[in-house]
């Protein structure tokens, strides 16, 4: 006859079960998807923010984390700052806003982003701009690397105005990577 368990024994495996199931959730991680923005290209650009859109879709909190060249995207063309000459030159370098980025490839001697920009219109696909927008009404976070725009001369003052924008340091995104089920760069 097999042996049978007493009911203290079968308790204390419960709890060890729920222990282990207790930690396995943890470390998990939430529902979240944190995307560190890099590039500045329209492309990559785009496809970070269809990503973006794409997991909100399946309820998962998204935080974008822009950095370096990106950067650009979020400049308001309509808004100026006081610049020092450095801060001046890369303002003049770098695009100006987001309908100012450049492809990755095939720049076609300027033309590669409009020619892009034309083909999305084409197949029903949603500008940049339009994207942003959408990312913004569902709640997608958008944070902005202190540093990089320190390095870029970039400000503040000159930044798209969005509704979940902010700017940080490179360990917010560290702890939002850590809180997250899912991260990668762009």
């Amino acid at each position: 006859m097999p042996e049978t368990a007493t009911l203290l024994e079968v308790q204390q495996a419960i709890e060890q079960i729920n222990a282990r199931l207790d930690t396995i959730e943890h470390n998990a991680g939430d529902n979240h998807l944190a995307l560190g923005v890099l590039s500045g290209n329209l492309d990559t650009t785009i496809a970070a923010f269809i990503i973006a859109l794409g997991a909100t879709a399946y309820d998962i909190q998204v935080d974008l984390f822009f950095t370096f060249w990106a950067v650009a995207a979020l400049r308001d063309p309509r808004k100026t700052a006081k610049k020092n000459f450095m801060e001046k030159m890369f303002g003049r370098m770098l695009p100006g806003s987001s309908m100012k980025l450049p492809l990755s490839r095939m720049q076609m001697g300027g033309i590669g982003p409009k020619m892009i920009r034309a083909v999305m219109k084409q197949h029903g696909v949603k500008s940049l701009e339009q994207l942003m927008k959408e990312a913004g009404e569902n709640g997608i976070r958008i944070h902005v690397c202190e540093m990089s725009m320190g390095v870029m001369g970039f400000k503040e003052a000159e930044m798209i105005d969005y509704p979940h924008l902010d700017f940080v340091g490179v360990g917010t995104f560290i702890q939002l990577i850590s809180e997250a089920k899912q991260s990668f760069f762009l």
